[in-house]
C-alpha cells in the first residue's frame, strides 16, 4: 500500500482525518465503479448529457479494462481512502510522448473537496512521474469543467491544446489538454 500521509492531516479550520493511497485489487473493481458513477452522476451532469455519462460509464469500469492497471509497470490506479471508506481515486500512465506522463483521472467525492485530498493525489502522480524521469505530466479536461481546469491552473498545468476526441456512439470529448513541466 502506498501510504500519501504519515498519520493525521492537519489543516487549519478542518477536521482530522488519515488518508491514504492504495492501488486497486481484484476486490476493489466493485467499489471503484459504485464510486466513479456516483461523482460522475452529480459532477459531470451540469456538463454533458446524461446518455454520454451512461455511455462513458459502462466501457470505463469494466474488469477487463482495470485489469489492465494490476500489476502494470506503465499505468497506475489508486483509490484514496479516508479513514475505511474509499473518497476518491487516481489515475496515471506513461504516455507515448518521451518524459511525458499522463494523469487519467482524478476524481473526489464532492463532500471530500476543499480538503486537500485532490491536492495530495495530484502530488503523489507527480513524484511517480518524477521517479520515472517525466519531465511533463499532461491531462485532459473538458472545456466547460471550469472548476477543475481552476484547480490544475492553481497547480501550475497551462493549456496545451485544444482537441475533440470521438468517442463512439454519436459522442465527443471537447477538451482543453493541459501540461504542467515538473
Amino acid at each position: 500500500m502506498v501510504h500519501i500521509a504519515a498519520g493525521p492531516i492537519t489543516m487549519p479550520g478542518r477536521e482530522h482525518f488519515n488518508a491514504r493511497l492504495a492501488p486497486i485489487t481484484e476486490a476493489d473493481f466493485e467499489t471503484l465503479a459504485r464510486l466513479g458513477e456516483a461523482i460522475w452522476r452529480l459532477h459531470y451532469s451540469k456538463i454533458i448529457s446524461m446518455e454520454q455519462i451512461d455511455y462513458m460509464l459502462s466501457g470505463r469500469y469494466t474488469a477487463e479494462k482495470l485489469r489492465a492497471y494490476l500489476n502494470a509497470d506503465d499505468r497506475w490506479l489508486e483509490l484514496l481512502w479516508l479513514d475505511r471508506r474509499a473518497v476518491g481515486y487516481c489515475s496515471h500512465a506513461i504516455s507515448s510522448a518521451p518524459g511525458e506522463m499522463k494523469l487519467e483521472q482524478l476524481y473526489l467525492l464532492e463532500e471530500c473537496r476543499g480538503k486537500g485530498l485532490g491536492g495530495l493525489m495530484l502530488r503523489h502522480v507527480e513524484t511517480r512521474a518524477r521517479a520515472r524521469a517525466c519531465r511533463v505530466l499532461m491531462l485532459t479536461v473538458n472545456k466547460h469543467n471550469a472548476d477543475s481546469i481552476a484547480v490544475y491552473r492553481k497547480s501550475g498545468f497551462a493549456v496545451r491544446e485544444e482537441a475533440v476526441f470521438d468517442i463512439g456512439n454519436g459522442y465527443v470529448m471537447d477538451d482543453y489538454v493541459m501540461e504542467k513541466v515538473l
